[in-house]
């Protein structure tokens, strides 16, 4: 990332990707039950970009 800088109040602005293009993970599970068994969700806390 260089010499990039996180700017909070323009964080917003600052997405690279957006929810909307993601397919809802529990729909799809459920549309799926008939194949697998879930046995554990695992969910982000997190995302850190850089180096």
């Amino acid at each position: 990332m260089g010499d990039r800088t996180w700017l909070a109040d323009r964080a917003e602005q600052l997405l690279d990707e957006i929810p909307s293009a993601y397919k809802d993970i529990d729909e799809v599970m459920a549309n799926q039950r008939d194949l697998v068994e879930v046995v554990h969700t695992l969910r982000q806390i997190v995302n850190y970009k850089g180096c």
